[in-house]
């Protein structure tokens, strides 16, 4: 947005609703479209558009309308819309004095959950255990929120978080783009949890009962382009909850758009300039239109990169606000691998699940450490069961669900044999398709890298390609892209009669890197 080639005019200047008065003033442009500029500008939007500002410059907002805008922002509009569509919420209460936040709580019990209207990334809210908590927060949330309003509810921590990325037109056709499934229960920022697209533990039943939740709220709110809708989901029962919508573009919205081959922002502009599902044609395949449920015939792995190296004094546990700046997204047919992958992208000289000191901790400590939830949880996880710890018992403890866990046991496994037993052919094939690197295969069963490298080699054990085309192979895909792979299958296009080109590109913030070939 900042290449004079992208865009006709650039302005660096403090992104304040004064500023963009000026801008606007400058520019005198037809309209401006709200949800494409994450929530400050969608804020900015809204206050424009309340203040007169836009209807006195004859400026149109574009895309969805500033009354749905404001009943999925605003909590107690939308409470109120929740409650006469019939979609469950969980007991809350929007308020605008801490006083009136401190007899709810008393009423309901603690602990509970500040949630601030219009913030971003949950600035300003956060569980309360103690109402000296309460206090500290909901006098924060209520100073940060732009209309000094928090919702305060009954913390269902322990649930899972599921979320759904959704897209509507005007005609009012809906799709569902993806779903996505945070390892970490309710009562961590969807932004700083791990996740996993598609949902993995949901049984068909769930999954269903959910997308048409998700169908029927953005059709209340007459959302137009791309969102996002947030559910709390009782693993004991089919019993769920809204948790709230972002009617933008978000940064889900950029999980959800890499991982399916969907381009969201793209399909959200041209619904704005008056365009329908059915007349949007998928770039990928050149053939269906963005009305076409995208289908994943592979898993995503989505780990949060927080700062954390950079402010070394800072809190590392984890709550309902985003501590985040970037995140690293793998692509594999399987979890463990593209966990795996995962883990490597994130730049913070980790290779695999184990994290060297934690192994200086005893039991006794690494069981203190699975309470605490922060950025090194999922190797405390690692490391317990190479303790013995079992499934139930870390499940106890964190909440997390016995799959996830499972499937991180399952690598812990592979560890094991990789360091007790010869390395076979098929013990070597093993470790490739659960993502093991050569280095750390060879640091494991004390043989060189080459060595290791050499054997793969003489057994044809290599990488292939996979394709993300939008439609699991249903049509021919005319510009899909690839993700590698240690499965015998390579769907990568053979172009042996054509010049071939390399591109490697990083962008200036390596938490958003992205190397294309």
């Amino acid at each position: 947005m900042t290449d004079k080639d992208m865009a006709d005019k650039i302005y660096i200047e403090p992104l304040t609703k004064k500023t963009i008065e000026k801008i606007l003033e400058i520019e005198k442009p037809d309209s401006i479209l709200p949800n494409l500029g994450g929530q400050t500008g969608l804020n900015i939007a809204m206050e424009l558009y309340e203040d007169g500002f836009l209807e006195s410059h004859k400026i149109r907002l574009l895309g969805t309308s500033p009354e749905g805008i404001k009943k999925a922002e605003d909590r107690q509009e939308f409470k109120d819309l929740m409650e006469q569509i019939g979609e469950p919420c969980v007991a809350s209460k929007v308020v605008n004095t801490y006083e009136d936040a401190e007899n709810f709580a008393s009423e309901i019990g603690l602990p509970v959950i500040v949630r601030p209207a219009y913030t971003l990334g949950g600035t300003g809210g956060g569980i309360a255990y103690t109402m000296e908590e309460l206090e500290e927060i909901a006098k924060s949330g209520l100073h940060l929120s732009r209309v000094h309003q928090v919702l305060i509810e009954k913390c269902i921590a322990g649930w899972k978080e599921i979320e759904y990325e959704v897209m509507r037109d005007s005609n009012g056709s809906c799709i569902t783009i993806c779903n996505m499934e945070n390892i970490d229960p309710v009562g961590v920022h969807t932004g700083d949890s791990i996740v996993v697209a598609p949902s993995q533990t949901l049984a068909d039943k769930e999954y269903q009962m959910l997308r048409s939740s998700a169908i029927k709220i953005i059709s209340a709110l007459k959302i137009e382009g791309g969102c996002n809708v947030q559910f709390a989901l009782n693993p004991n029962s089919f019993e769920y909850a809204v948790i709230e919508v972002n009617p933008r573009v978000s940064r889900s919205s950029a999980l959800a758009s890499k991982a399916t081959g969907y381009p969201i922002a793209k399909v959200t502009a041209k619904i704005a300039i008056g365009y329908t599902l059915d007349e949007i044609k998928n770039a990928v395949t050149g053939k269906t239109y963005a009305c076409f449920e995208p289908v994943l015939d592979y898993v995503i792995v989505k780990i949060p990169k927080w700062p954390f190296n950079k402010f070394l004094t800072a809190s590392r546990e984890l709550g309902t606000q985003m501590k985040a700046t970037g995140e690293v997204m793998a692509i594999a047919p399987s979890i463990e691998q593209a966990l795996m992958k995962a883990i490597r992208s994130l730049e913070e000289n980790v290779d695999s699940l184990e994290l060297l000191k934690l192994k200086e901790l005893s039991d006794e400590e690494i069981l203190k450490d699975l309470k605490r939830v922060d950025n090194e949880r999922i190797w405390v996880i690692a490391e317990a069961l190479r303790r013995g710890i079992s499934v139930d018992k870390i499940h106890e403890i964190t909440t997390i669900d016995k799959f996830f866990i499972n499937k991180i046991e399952r690598l812990v496994r592979i560890e094991t044999s990789l360091k007790n037993e010869e390395l076979t052919k098929d013990l070597l094939t093993i470790a490739k398709k659960m993502g093991y690197t050569d280095k750390v295969i060879s640091r494991l069963c004390g043989k060189s890298e080459t060595e290791i490298k050499e054997m793969r080699l003489q057994n044809g054990i290599v990488a292939n390609f996979k394709m993300v085309d939008t439609c699991a192979a249903e049509f021919d895909a005319s510009t899909p892209y690839y993700y590698s792979s240690y499965d015998e299958d390579n769907e990568a296009m053979d172009r042996e009669d054509k010049k071939k080109i390399v591109v490697l590109g990083s962008r200036t913030n390596k938490n958003w890197t992205r190397n294309r070939i």
